[in-house]
């Protein structure tokens, strides 16, 4: 048994057996078996891993069929509903009447 944190939403999923190329995030349904939640990305390495031996992947946050994928087992900082939210509320507090 294992866990994967969701890129997209944060959400941490428990699974039996390994994380599946089908398989999806239950609260969003972003993919999980993608390089936004393996182990070896890296945003500033070379193809945004750490995989020496991995093949491109364009598509981070899509189904992917790398051989090497290890699922991260805490969601990523700045998931994208985080990223939003921080926008959202630099935007409020930018654009709040002042009384």
């Amino acid at each position: 048994m294992g866990k994967i944190g969701c890129h997209h939403c944060g959400t941490i999923l428990n699974f039996d057996e390994k994380v599946f190329r089908s398989d999806t995030c239950s609260s969003c349904g972003s993919d999980l078996h993608c390089c936004l939640n393996c182990l070896d990305y890296a945003e500033l390495s070379s193809d945004q891993c750490r995989e020496s031996q991995a093949e491109r992947v364009a598509l981070k946050d899509h189904r992917n069929f790398c051989e090497y994928f290890a699922p991260r087992s805490e969601a990523r900082s700045g998931t994208s509903r985080n990223r939003a939210e921080e926008a959202r509320a630099k935007l409020e507090k930018l654009f709040q009447k002042r009384t």
